[in-house]
């Protein structure tokens, strides 16, 4: 069987009607499709153009589509007139068209769908459960962080047919959002990492941040199975009224599941469930990433997952980069990377982490701006200020101007000269080369935007 024809798949009368299209010439009624595809440069033969509009229109590309071996494109019916003598449906508009055509097919093939969403965690949770379910099933996962309402119908999109299980990332930047992603891809079961401060720039308070995950139950199976963050109040306080079924997970007791006899070294974390006789162990830092692979263990037991499968996958999960990513530097040194992105919690728990390693000489810190926090941008970035000393992070750099908030609170911590802010990665690059050794570690964090992986590049 050819790689395309273990994708989606029908004749372009039968995706006409999917997507409630018209106008295909009826000469083209029979012409099979394999795979659906957004970009007209990386076409395979038989696929269908979708045509996106962003910063750039997608119809204008729709002749190279065709021409890179397309079998059909779609067309948004107020946009003008397309190219003559070949395959276009006609549709209101291609975005809720590609939509569409994601919903049919992820009904089409019986999938289990996995939905996560959160303000941190979702894809560290997201490469856990897929470590844990690919030991039994055969499993499809969001690729990197393509979580939007393009990124999500792709992702379903790109499913085989044989896939056992779907897992979801579903991000957002406004109310809704999350609600029509739950409905595209129905979940059976639905996860909330957590809330934090990311968004507060649109959605103006944590509360409303809340409302806007708990958008994901909205397309939830019946029998599906809701698991949230039940240390946070704004999850907790109202999940009885929801008349579904819910467990909670978190590192206080009231929770339905939490974890006892928690060891941390630099190998990682060990700890044991509810009590349990059973240890798991993973390679990953900070107690934030315990919670993170306890939804990984309930999802594993919640679909008959052996403990012991589950055991190793743990021990041997691969989060995606620039996720608390331990890398060694060409001199030596240990570099995390943590540079995926910030809020307010994730910089905390990722400074709490390095606080605890202890089998370093020295340790460092880069740290970027945390973005779209709004009118509260410069309290946050004080809060984290106030948690660094010299006692347990003995060197501070920053990067950005929110940052330089970071680095004034800090210097009421530290020595001078401990404590330095530069408006250029290359110098902070070049100052922590000029003081650190083998045995010292540097942990890099910041905003998506500032992009301090840049930074690492100069030290690998």
């Amino acid at each position: 069987m050819e790689k395309g024809d273990t994708l989606i798949q029908m004749n372009l009368k039968k995706l006409e009607e999917v997507v409630n299209g018209e106008g295909l010439q009826e000469s083209f009624h029979l012409i099979e499709m394999h795979g659906v595809c957004i970009d007209s440069k990386n076409m395979k033969e038989g696929n269908v153009f979708v045509p996106i509009i962003r910063v750039k229109d997608g119809h204008e590309y729709v002749k190279e589509a065709m021409d890179n071996g397309a079998a059909a494109s779609l067309w948004k019916k107020s946009y003008g007139t397309p190219p003559k003598g070949i395959p276009i449906i006609f549709v209101d508009d291609t975005l809720f068209a590609l939509q569409q055509l994601a919903q049919f097919y992820r009904r089409e093939i019986h999938v289990k769908v996995i939905g996560i969403t959160g303000s941190n965690g979702k894809t560290t949770v997201k490469d856990i459960i897929e470590g844990i379910l690919s030991s039994t099933y055969r499993v499809h996962k969001t690729k990197g962080n393509f979580n939007s309402q393009i990124g999500l119908p792709l992702t379903i999109l790109e499913m085989e047919r044989d896939t056992e299980f779907l897992i979801l990332e579903m991000g957002m930047s406004e109310k809704g959002q999350i609600r029509n992603l739950s409905r595209i891809a129905q979940p059976d079961v639905a996860i909330i990492t957590m809330i934090g401060q990311s968004h507060l720039e649109t959605l103006g308070s944590r509360e409303e941040i809340a409302k806007a995950k708990f958008e994901i139950i909205d397309g939830l199976n019946d029998d599906g199975l809701f698991l949230y963050n039940g240390d946070e109040p704004l999850l907790s306080q109202n999940i009885n009224m929801l008349g579904i079924e819910s467990k909670s997970f978190g590192g206080k007791y009231t929770n339905d599941l939490f974890p006892t006899n928690v060891q941390l070294d630099e190998y990682g974390v060990h700890f044991k469930l509810n009590n349990t006789k059973i240890q798991y162990d993973i390679p990953l830092h900070g107690k934030h990433n315990i919670l993170n692979a306890i939804v990984g263990i309930v999802v594993g037991q919640f679909y008959n997952v052996p403990i012991e499968k589950i055991q190793e996958a743990l021990q041997q999960i691969n989060i995606t980069q620039m996720r608390f990513q331990f890398l060694t530097a060409k001199t030596g040194f240990t570099i995390i990377n943590d540079a995926w992105n910030a809020s307010p919690s994730s910089m905390k728990a990722a400074i709490e982490t390095l606080q605890k390693l202890n089998a370093y000489k020295k340790k460092m810190i880069v740290i970027g701006d945390m973005l779209e926090l709004g009118k509260k941008g410069e309290t946050y970035h004080r809060e984290i200020g106030k948690m660094l000393n010299e006692e347990s992070i003995q060197y501070v750099f920053t990067y950005g101007e929110l940052a330089k908030i970071v680095a004034e609170e800090a210097r009421k911590n530290y020595h001078a000269g401990k404590v330095q802010s530069f408006d250029n990665k290359a110098e902070i690059a070049e100052e922590v080369l000029k003081i650190i050794t083998q045995n010292d570690v540097v942990l890099l964090k910041g905003s998506r935007g500032m992009a301090l992986e840049e930074i690492v590049q100069k030290w690998i």
